[in-house]
């Protein structure tokens, strides 16, 4: 498969990690739109928010339960924007299900 987060999860693409378990990894992007920027990614290849059902989504449960542990590390103390793009149109650029964590500071109310 030739995934870029596959890779970063195998190891073989090297990443700015800030939290990792047996379920997700999660790490800095490497074109943050904010002061912090991580991206939260699922350990199993799930191509994006489309393909989730009953057997997968107990992933996406798991990445958002470790959403205050991860920001409480990461200083976000007054509050932070978690997105998700799907498919072309949702501007998806990587086709491995991710939540990008923004913050760090006052973000525009802008979603488009």
């Amino acid at each position: 498969m030739d995934c870029v987060f596959c890779k970063i999860i195998d190891g073989s693409i090297p990443s700015k990690k800030v939290y990792e378990d047996d379920k997700m990894v999660a790490f800095y992007d490497l074109e943050p739109q904010a002061p912090v920027h991580v991206l939260m990614i699922p350990k199993e290849h799930i191509a994006c928010a489309d393909e989730l059902n009953e057997e997968n989504s107990a992933y996406v449960a798991h990445i958002f339960s470790k959403v205050p542990e991860i920001a409480k590390k990461l200083g976000l103390k007054n509050g932070y924007r978690i997105v998700n793009n799907c498919g072309p149109d949702g501007c998806q650029s990587v086709f491995h299900l991710h939540f990008h964590l923004l913050g760090g500071k006052a973000l525009s109310g802008q979603m488009s």
